[in-house]
């Protein structure tokens, strides 16, 4: 498994095939897709909608939109209730943060709305007519060489979902333990680290006698997975969390384990494919190059040594099943309403916010590569992130499901139904498009962080020190510049995880 960050079907894939191109295909084109302008919009020039549109640069949209439960209501529902969580960041938003009427089925139409607001927020303005008409655009398959021609040349999912409507750590939790403890967004920034205690299916492997192994780009310091499921994973923070390069290696030696989980670098020069986060993190440089760039080309590393692996007796490309997937939308924009779902534990109270987890979040680019898989294979069927756990525990009987979430998640083993393998030789020989190389000297050494930057500083070090990091004594008041920001949370995060230590100091990008 490779998980990018914070892209929809739509705004990825949702051009990849025409209409009769193949059999059944739920994307953009030949579709009249838009989104109303709130009235209340400043710059209304452009006329009261925004048509679905093609992204002019590879960092659409530009800043970051909002992803957190509150904006994903709005994003889906077009409500903000109540009328004063317009224009204020999400920890600032107040109950029954933008939550619909009971029952009622998401419009797909609050995108623009959203965006407006959340601009504002992040902004100190309102964006003009270009700028929040940015959420309403997608990118063409030639723009993404490498993510198009694997889901041409294997197979692509055009209703995997989500499995909450909101960010980046409820989902991851998901994926891996059909459960999130109840918790709903990030913040407060402790409470996966400390407080998630869902079961998780890396200990049924390992109950199982089988192997996994978390593969992180460098300089990531800081793993999600591992932070997100510390109270179960601490123990293995020093032994299963290793850098890609060793992915390479194990590939080529035939010596992948049972399950590995790549995670891309979500550092600075980041290749996560997250929208840019510039206009929060002002004086450390997280979005040059272009992450949809240097996504594509891990991702075109990570299918080149699978596709190449050949051992006779160990993991090949024969044996591999490679999925690419998302851990959620990040705001932008897709048209299809999201289904109801199995809460993991039914009639249990309700979670953060009063979120019940009975339906599933935005549907997101998902992407097979096997031997065994037709080209031009497109399902249609609906699929989410607990799938995978469902598939791992039927093809190596690793026991009951986690929870009622996963237990009724589709299996993805019969999708692999050729009766003859297909020779790699002939699979797509895929190409990246060449990406700007991460300067180090960008960051500038003299740049101070700015007081969202400091803060989340401070609870950074605040985590990792309950965690077992070493940790600098610091006063909240101290000034830091970026590059001493930097060199803290690498030393401090190495203690936790040796193992994503590189040789020489932080790899560029």
């Amino acid at each position: 498994m490779v998980m990018f960050e914070n892209r929809s079907f739509d705004n990825l894939l949702g051009r990849l095939y025409g209409p009769d191109e193949v059999a059944a295909f739920e994307g953009v084109l030949g579709k009249d897709l838009s989104n109303p302008v709130p009235d209340w919009a400043e710059d209304r020039s452009g006329g009261p909608t925004v048509p679905y549109g093609i992204a002019e640069t590879m960092d659409t949209p530009n800043p970051d939109p909002g992803e957190e439960y509150q904006h994903v209501n709005t994003q889906l529902f077009g409500v903000i209730d109540p009328a004063g969580n317009r224009g204020v960041l999400a920890e600032n938003m107040a109950a029954p943060f933008n939550t619909p009427p009971p029952g009622r089925t998401p419009t797909m139409d609050g995108f623009v709305t959203d965006y407006v607001s959340a601009f504002a927020a992040e902004m100190g303005r309102q964006p003009k007519y270009h700028e929040y008409a940015q959420i309403m655009a997608g990118y063409t398959p030639e723009q993404l060489p490498v993510v198009s021609a694997l889901a041409r040349g294997f197979g692509t999912f055009d209703h995997w979902f989500a499995e909450v409507p909101s960010q980046t750590f409820t989902n991851r939790s998901f994926f891996h333990a059909a459960s999130a403890s109840g918790f709903v967004v990030n913040a407060p920034y402790a409470t996966f680290p400390l407080q998630n205690t869902a079961e998780t299916v890396f200990e049924r492997l390992e109950a199982a006698g089988l192997t996994w192994r978390v593969y992180v780009d460098a300089p990531s310091p800081l793993p999600f997975t591992g932070l997100i499921h510390a109270p179960r994973l601490r123990e293995r923070f020093a032994t299963h969390f290793v850098t890609t390069d060793r992915f390479m290696e194990d590939a080529a030696a035939g010596t992948l384990p049972t399950y590995a989980f790549i995670e891309p670098n979500l550092w600075h020069g980041h290749n996560d494919m997250h929208p840019p986060e510039s206009a929060l993190l002002q004086g450390i440089p997280f979005d040059l190059p272009s992450s949809l760039l240097g996504g594509e080309k891990l991702l075109a590393e990570i299918y080149d040594a699978v596709r190449t692996s050949s051992s006779p007796t160990g993991s090949n490309a024969l044996n591999t099943l490679l999925m690419v997937v998302f851990d959620e939308h990040g705001g932008t924009y897709d048209h299809v309403p999201p289904p109801t779902a199995v809460p993991p534990e039914p009639g249990a109270p309700a979670g953060q916010m009063g979120f019940t987890f009975d339906r599933l979040g935005v549907r997101l680019p998902a992407i097979a590569v096997s031997a065994w898989l037709p080209a031009r294979t497109v399902i249609n069927d609906v699929h989410h992130h607990t799938a995978v756990i469902r598939t791992l525990r039927e093809r190596w009987n690793l026991g009951p499901p986690l929870t009622a979430r996963d237990a009724d998640a589709p299996d993805l083993a019969p999708l692999l139904n050729l009766e003859r393998p297909r020779d790699p030789q002939d699979w797509p020989h895929v190409t990246a498009r060449p990406v700007p190389a991460f300067d180090q000297d960008m960051v500038p050494p003299d740049a101070p962080l700015n007081p969202l930057a400091t803060a989340m500083l401070h609870g950074y070090l605040a985590l990792v020190g309950q965690l077992g990091a070493t940790v600098p004594a610091l006063d909240e008041n101290t000034s830091l510049k970026g590059r001493e920001a930097m060199e803290i949370v690498h030393e401090s995060a190495h203690t936790l995880f040796p193992g994503l230590r590189t040789p020489g100091g932080p790899k560029q990008a």
